[in-house]
């Protein structure tokens, strides 16, 4: 039993997750690790968002206190840092490394091979996209899959720091693009049975984003409910209008007018607006890609140049 709890290098098996209430996943034994206490939480998540990266103890400090630190904080962040190494335990099997290191201005977590659910979700996104103007079927079915791995808001219960926060904002962020992504590849497909009730709910739980408004108008138009899909942009452009004190934008006044004189452009199939649409969605997972990429880079260049000290606090 403790061989499949490990790797071929004798360490834990753990999967990190964030899409939702941070959590642990022993994948040797389904072990659920679950931090108590925010602190714990808000640490957890920090170093998960920030893996590969040294975490000064200022930074750290703000994340789990705010304005409002203890006395001797450097102190009480040593503390939960224990404890957060002995609830994950040993990381490296034979080697006898712990999951966390500690370093003279700092701490970093190395994920050495284990995974997390955000990594899953960026690589199915982007294989989606990769796909969505050559098989759009099984780009909506990558990106349903990478939708799943969603449990609840990012870093749920992780306090208010601002690593987790803008973490936080950024994921969701993609997770609204994959869904884009997926109705669009829906539209361009055969499986899009339940498109338009889903649509309608994104719609009204984000009345200002203008793209899930001109994917429903498209799927309504599929449909033969014209006038229904004009009524979407006209009530679009009440809120944009109320909320935003704008008019709808180019693409959202393209698909209205589409719409109006029958162009073909106003559907799904073989449109114009949804290949441009699959292009746009297309650049943006490179350039997310070769962000994280860069981001990487930086963090093992800092990495390089920051001694280490003993991985014991």
């Amino acid at each position: 039993m403790e061989s499949s709890a490990r790797d071929d290098t004798g360490a834990r098996r753990l999967d990190f997750r964030i899409l939702g209430p941070v959590e642990v996943h022993d994948l040797g034994t389904g072990a659920r690790i679950v931090p108590s206490g925010a602190k714990q939480r808000a640490l957890l998540a920090a170093l998960v968002v920030r893996a590969g990266e040294v975490l000064s103890v200022d930074r750290l400090v703000a994340e789990l206190w705010g304005d409002a630190p203890p006395t001797a904080a450097a102190n009480a962040l040593q503390a939960h840092v224990a404890r957060l190494r002995r609830l994950l335990g040993s990381g490296a099997g034979r080697s006898g490394r712990q999951w966390i290191d500690t370093y003279p201005v700092g701490y970093l977590l190395r994920l050495g091979r284990a995974t997390t659910d955000a990594q899953r979700f960026h690589r199915l996104s982007a294989e989606g996209r990769a796909v969505s103007a050559s098989d759009p079927d099984h780009a909506a079915e990558l990106l349903r899959t990478a939708l799943e791995l969603w449990r609840g808001p990012a870093l749920e219960g992780s306090g208010h720091g601002p690593i987790c926060l803008v973490e936080a904002d950024r994921l969701e962020e993609t997770r609204l693009r994959a869904l884009e992504a997926r109705y669009e590849a829906a539209l361009r497909g055969t499986a899009n049975g339940g498109t338009i009730d889903e649509l309608e709910r994104l719609t009204a739980a984000h009345p200002l984003r203008e793209r899930f408004h001109e994917l429903l108008m498209a799927a309504l138009y599929r449909s033969g409910r014209h006038t229904e899909a004009l009524g979407v942009y006209e009530r679009a452009r009440r809120q944009l209008r109320d909320e935003l004190g704008a008019e709808p934008g180019p693409a959202l006044r393209g698909r209205m007018e589409s719409i109006l004189h029958h162009s073909p452009a106003a559907v799904g199939q073989e449109t114009a607006l949804l290949d441009l649409g699959a292009e746009i969605t297309r650049l943006r997972a490179q350039v997310e890609h070769l962000t994280r990429e860069q981001e990487a880079l930086v963090r093992r260049f800092d990495l390089l140049n920051t001694p280490s000290t003993a991985a014991t606090v």
